[in-house]
């Protein structure tokens, strides 16, 4: 009997505040270098790595994150976790996909960036995760994959490393530039650049 390929979904989940270029570079390369037929952007709803944080409503990064995406034919976004009440959880978000129908034979691929899967070992059950998903470490600025090697065996055979153009762009860093007035132009796609400038995100009170 002639196997039944399954269809690759790729699952980008981040806070998006703002998204950038980074963020879109990583999904497109992760598109191409495992098959994925769709990539999956999911804006954290209440992130539990950043309790006490000030981050910006669930809504604007859901938007700047759809505004970001829209013209690409493979990009969707999804409001799983900014509609979930209470503290956004990895493990809880991968359950929720694999209950939806679109989703329940799909294989998952999680994607994040290497300085997050640095964190892992405080992650809720990242084992039961890995269980559930192929998780991909995206390069990142600052960050080699030879850094994997901290990281406990059983977690650090499961991931899946992916070099990308290193892009040495932030969400930190873009907040930071809005905040002095500095251009975040080819930083962030215009769309949303507009959407800062006309939300007056970032910005003190008093700026």
């Amino acid at each position: 009997m002639e196997k039944i390929n399954k269809r690759r979904v790729g699952i980008m989940g981040g806070t998006f505040d703002p998204i950038h270029y980074g963020h879109l570079r990583a999904a497109d390369d992760a598109h191409t270098a495992f098959d994925l037929s769709e990539v999956l952007f999911v804006p954290t709803g209440q992130p539990p790595h950043k309790a006490g944080k000030n981050i910006t409503s669930a809504e604007d990064r859901y938007i700047m994150t759809i505004l970001a995406t829209v013209d690409c034919p493979y990009f969707n976004v999804s409001r799983i976790e900014i509609d979930r009440t209470g503290q956004s959880y990895t493990i809880d978000t991968i359950k929720s996909l694999r209950n939806m129908p679109e989703y329940a034979d799909a294989e998952l691929y999680f994607i994040t960036g290497l300085d997050a899967v640095m964190d892992i070992v405080s992650w809720k059950t990242p084992e039961e995760i890995m269980s559930l998903c192929k998780f991909v470490a995206v390069s990142r600025h600052g960050y080699t994959h030879k850094r994997m090697e901290e990281l406990p065996e059983k977690l650090r055979s499961a991931i899946i490393p992916l070099e990308i153009p290193l892009l040495a762009i932030s969400s930190t860093e873009l907040r930071d530039r809005v905040r002095r007035n500095w251009s975040i132009r080819f930083l962030v796609p215009p769309s949303v650049e507009n959407y800062i400038i006309k939300k007056s995100l970032y910005r003190d009170k008093d700026n």
